[in-house]
């Protein structure tokens, strides 16, 4: 049996039932899905929880206190949570990014 990992990562564009992988090693499986906000990141999780017998979940940096702590209720507790995040100078290159990308309102030039 495998480790398995459901990494969620967050774009504006994303359309969850296009924008997955699955990545199997054999003792690693790691599955991505990209979504649009946190209503389908909590419905993604669900159902990988379910169908996948997820062992842990991985957040981007985009999921807020409040959205992690709904991934770890509806995860359940036998499914470790953790967020990527980087150090202060990391954290603000990544926002700088996602701005510029248009993740937060209108896309810079």
């Amino acid at each position: 049996m495998a480790f398995k990992v459901l990494f969620l990562a967050h774009a504006p564009d994303a359309e969850k039932e296009i924008h997955r992988n699955k990545i199997d090693t054999g003792m690693y499986q790691l599955f991505t899905v990209v979504v649009k906000n946190q209503v389908e990141a909590v419905a993604v999780c669900q159902q990988y929880v379910k169908k996948e017998q997820i062992d842990s979940v991985l957040l981007c940096p985009g999921f807020t206190h409040a959205d992690v702590a709904e991934i770890t209720e509806v995860a359940g507790g036998n499914v470790g949570v953790s967020v990527a995040r980087g150090d202060g100078p990391s954290g603000k290159i990544s926002l700088a990014a996602r701005k510029r990308e248009g993740y937060l309102g209108k896309k810079e030039n």
